[in-house]
């Protein structure tokens, strides 16, 4: 029995023993590793990416719009010239447009501040579009990076006050505000001088994207310099675009206070206006009716814009209302007053009637070439205004509107007026200066935080150049014959959905 007893607690020592052992070879279970940490330095949505101290945001949003009466740009037809014949081959009264977008938002502290980059872009498709796949765009509106005071790429205007999708979802021809052109280029410094109170001082686009014609000028402020020596047909609201080419960003101040109840701004910009060169009536070494080096060019000449704007918070005491507006003057800077404008409008209304008008920095004739006229330099004013009110968390409504007119001086119009492309016969008015009015009402509803849907109707009044009679040629399925050049009206309805993930 001892015997067995003495085995026994042997065995069981033995394999006390080998366990032990076996225990000590088995790897020390690791820590949990925290793989996604929240980054509280920025605000919500911020998280560090793993490895590093580099704080990550990333967005999007997905978007439907339909329009009725509104381009694919999603502005009243017409009001951005073409496509205002309003026939049923020419004019697509219903538009459909679908926007993706991704936002990527980058933050490190570094000993001068924050070191930030920005990237957003995405995907759209719309119906008013031609070709495929050439109806698939691919596009970026920002791509920025900002350190110790400095912005730099693809930005929004420094000249910017208020934006006007603040109010609408409609593209407004009231307002020069560069998020209509999906930002533009920029090198910008702004001094905090706290208290809420900036200055920013920033070298921005002036037309790197226009060279020498009018397509994609949308994407920049313009320099539409017009030689008005070679005929065109104005009732097509075609333009002879003589520019010169890019040499000089646009320098633009602004003096910035932000506080609790709003904000409040002014701004300034100079802008260059040259252009390319005269041109011939008769053949030169460089062709009929062409832009020649032989022929010289008029002098340059600087165009010029200020502005003044503010939104107040919280109206009447009323949380989450706003009310904003915003005053506009330029000289020869057509695009800080009147983005939404393009180049000019052209809408044909019922029977035979039409209203037209032209928007250039400046215009100038050859007048015999070499010896030609100098620029003369476009005015244009805006003024522009919304209000919002917050019915409930879930519905709002707001009400907004504007006014731009552009006006040429004398001897603009005496050149306008001589062009052969006006067939001055043919016209009983040459009066080229015009205007528009704008109004409209958007009502949004939220049956969560991240989706929007609703509904906004828009006016849009253009006050019509050269108003009487005119005999225009045939334009698309419109018949050649005497029109009634009038003041014409659009009205725009569009419905949106919009799914947000900003966190």
């Amino acid at each position: 029995m001892k015997m067995v007893k003495s085995l026994l607690l042997g065995s069981a020592a033995g394999i006390v023993a080998v366990a032990g052992a076996q225990a000590a070879d088995l790897p020390v279970k690791a820590k949990p590793v925290e793989y996604v940490k929240v980054c509280s330095l920025y605000g919500a949505g911020f998280w560090y990416v793993p490895g590093t101290d580099t704080c990550l945001k990333i967005g999007s949003y997905v978007r439907e719009d339909v329009t009725w009466n509104g381009s694919g740009g999603m502005s009243p037809i017409g009001v951005q010239t073409g496509g205002g014949q309003f026939t049923r081959t020419d004019t697509s009264q219903l538009n459909a447009r679908t926007r993706s977008v991704i936002t990527v938002d980058l933050r490190t502290q570094t000993e001068y501040g924050v070191l930030r980059s920005y990237l957003e872009g995405g995907f759209e498709m719309s119906s008013a579009s031609s070709g495929a796949p050439g109806n698939d765009v691919v596009f970026f509106d920002r791509g920025f990076i900002q350190f110790a005071g400095l912005t730099a790429g693809r930005i929004r205007s420094y000249f910017d006050i208020n934006s006007p999708y603040q109010y609408s979802y409609a593209t407004q021809a009231t307002t020069g505000d560069s998020n209509i052109l999906r930002g533009l280029w920029g090198i910008a410094y702004t001094a905090q001088f706290g208290n809420g109170f900036s200055a920013s001082l920033s070298l921005e686009d002036g037309g790197s994207t226009s060279q020498g014609n009018n397509i994609g000028q949308a994407r920049s402020r313009g320099r539409r310099t017009s030689n008005m020596s070679v005929p065109t047909e104005w009732a097509l609201g075609a333009l002879n675009v003589d520019n010169v080419g890019w040499r000089f960003p646009d320098v633009v101040g602004a003096l910035r206070i932000d506080q609790a109840w709003g904000y409040a701004q002014i701004s300034a910009a100079l802008h260059d206006v040259g252009a390319g060169y005269y041109t011939a009536a008769v053949g030169d070494a460089c062709g009929v009716n062409a832009f020649c080096q032989n022929l010289g060019h008029p002098g340059d000449e600087i165009g010029w814009a200020v502005s003044g704007g503010f939104t107040i918070n919280d109206i009447l005491g009323l949380k989450g209302d706003t009310l904003s507006l915003q005053a506009t003057y330029s000289v020869g800077a057509s695009g800080y007053a009147s983005a939404g404008l393009a180049a000019g409008a052209q809408v044909y209304g019922g029977g035979m009637s039409a209203g037209f008008g032209w928007l250039t920095d400046g215009v100038f004739t050859s007048v015999g070439a070499p010896a030609g006229g100098s620029i003369q330099l476009t005015t244009v004013w805006s003024i522009n205004g919304g209000v919002q009110h917050f019915w409930n968390p879930r519905w709002r409504t707001s009400l907004y509107g504007g006014f731009v007119e552009v006006d040429y001086n004398g001897t603009a119009a005496t050149i306008i007026c001589a062009s052969p492309g006006l067939a001055l016969g043919a016209i009983s008015n040459c009066a080229p200066n015009w205007s528009v009015d704008q109004v409209g009402s958007r009502t949004q509803w939220n049956p969560h935080p991240d989706l929007d849907i609703g509904v906004d109707v828009t006016w849009t009044h253009l006050n019509t150049a050269f108003a009487g009679t005119a005999t225009l040629a045939a334009n698309g399925a419109r018949p050649p014959g005497v029109y009634t050049i009038s003041d014409q009206d659009v009205v725009m309805g569009m419905f949106r959905i919009q799914r947000n993930f900003l966190p």
